[in-house]
Order: structure tokens, then sequence, then C-alpha cells
């Protein structure tokens, strides 16, 4: 059994936890789409975040005082954070049915996906913070707080880098696109988007306040990602969850040259807005990509 923490193992146990659970807080800010939820759905997380930190933060004092039965409890964080991302799944899910469009598997999956790696990043840093302090082990405290949390920080910073995924806005081109109804069926720049609108009312609806975008893959390769139905639909629920829906939401591909059409009636009739959203939605890993797309980028966009 280990013996009593030191001063010294103290300051680098908290330093580390602060250093973990700012990683969390840096990864949780709430964009465009509004998730997680204010408040509840931050303190959620928040606190997953701060219990991931203090996982890490004690490792290394423990194996130090030869507290080995400490380090064990990191694969029980391991097991914990997988339960994290079951329930988040579980959770949309249960959600589905009250959306303007669905999320979809797909996009379901992706969203608790990262959730979980989060959790990682207050570990992997409060880790990497206290490994550090005890290598520096400088008569000053001032100089290990310092080190660690200089270390912290650009840990922080590769994984923030390493794990930012790009969007559709990164591989394509997202346009207005002209809207046509002919003989109550439903055209965008002559694609063929359906012929739901069976009556007048519906027909002249979409006329007078529908409204639609194009998005053009910037190269052909392109088209398995913009083409997948998970990824399709995530960019239909983003742009009815942002703008809201009256009535009508269509996606649809030109199957010639992989132009992919985005089609309701908004609450919301800002097409700048839905361009913005629509370039704004994330890529979702399980969609086929080609190696050129998957590469993460360390330092920065091109």
């Amino acid at each position: 059994m280990g013996g009593p923490l030191s001063k010294e193992q103290v300051v680098l146990i908290v330093t580390a936890l602060i250093l973990g659970t700012l990683a969390r807080v840096i990864t949780l800010k709430e964009d465009f789409r509004q998730y997680p939820s204010y408040p509840n759905g931050y303190l959620i997380h928040l606190v997953l975040g701060f219990v991931a930190a203090s996982l890490g933060a004690v490792a290394i004092p423990a194996i130090m005082t030869k507290n080995f039965i400490a380090v064990t409890f990191l694969t029980l964080a391991i097991q914990q954070f997988r339960d994290v991302r079951r329930s988040e799944r579980e959770s949309l899910k249960d959600l589905e049915n009250t959306e303007f469009a669905y999320r979809g598997n797909a996009y379901i999956d992706g969203i608790s996906k990262t959730f979980e790696s989060r959790n990682y990043f207050s570990l992997v840093v409060a880790l990497g913070t206290g490994i550090t302090m005890q290598l520096v082990e400088s008569k000053s405290q001032l100089i290990n707080i310092i080190s660690g949390a200089i270390v912290g920080c650009i840990i922080i910073y590769i994984l923030k880098r390493f794990s930012k995924g790009k969007t559709i806005g990164d591989i394509a081109e997202v346009k207005e696109g002209k809207i046509e109804v002919k003989n109550h069926e439903l055209y965008v720049e002559g694609i063929y988007v359906s012929n739901l609108l069976g009556t007048e009312n519906a027909s002249q609806l979409f006329q007078e306040e529908g409204r639609a975008v194009v998005i053009y893959p910037k190269k052909e390769h392109l088209r398995v990602t913009l083409e997948n139905l998970g990824q399709r639909q995530a960019v239909l629920f983003e742009a009815t969850r942002t703008l809201g829906v009256k009535r009508y939401h269509f996606t649809r591909r030109d199957f010639n040259d992989g132009r992919v059409v985005i089609a309701l009636v908004p609450i919301i009739n800002d097409i700048d807005g839905l361009i913005e959203v629509v370039k704004k939605t994330p890529l979702l890993e399980s969609s086929k990509k080609s190696p050129s797309v998957m590469k993460s980028n360390m330092v920065g966009r091109e």
C-alpha cells in the first residue's frame, strides 16, 4: 500500500486536474448545431470531463506511491466512457421523432463517438501534465507548474487540431438552386426532386417560399462522400434544424454529375443562412472517403 501524498504530489494532481478539465471546456463549445443544449447538456459533459481529468491526474502520484490498485481505475474509466457513447446514442435516437428531419444513424454514431473521445482528451492532457511535472521535478513548484501547463496546452492544441473534422464546405461548392414546378413535379436546377406537390396550393407554396441549394463536389472522387445516404441525411437535418420547416423537405442527387440538392420550405426564409449551414455540416466518418479527405491537417487548413 502507498503512503500519504506529499505537498508536491498534491500540487501535481491539482495542476493536472485543472489542465485536463480545461481541455474539456475548450472542446465543449455551442455552435450553430445547438448541441449539447444549455445548460444541462453542458453540466453533464463538464462533470464527465472533470472525472476523466481526475483519473489522469492521480495516475502518476499513484504509481510513485506504489498504489497500483488506483491505477486500475483507468480501465474502469474507459468502460465508463464507452457507456457515455452508448447513452448519447440512445438519447439522440429517442429524439429522432421530435425533429423536422431525422439525423440518421450515421450522424448519431458520429456525434456519440465525438463525445466519448473528448473525455479521453481530458484524461490524456491531465496524464501528460502530470508526467511532465514529475520528470522536471524542480525544487521550485512554480517551474513545475509552468512546465506542466505548457506541455498540457501543447497536448490540447495537438489533440484539438488532430480531431478537427472537415465539413461540406471543404470538399464542395454550395450555391442557391433555381426552383421550378412542372405539372406538380419539383425540379431544382433541372434535377428532378419530387412529385409530391400534388395540389395547386403545394406547388404555389414551394414556388413562393421554397428554398433550395445545390452542392457541387470539387473533385469527381468526392462524390463518394457527398452521395452517401447518411451524409445527405445529415445535411438535410442541419438545414431543417437551423431554419425550421413549414412543409416539405427533400434531398436528391444527380446520378450524372454528382450534384446534391437540398430543398425545403423553411420557417426562417434565409437563403444565405441555408448555404452557410450546409457548408458547415461535418463530414461523417462512416461515409466512404478517399485517403486525401481523411488526412488530418495538423498545422491548419489549407
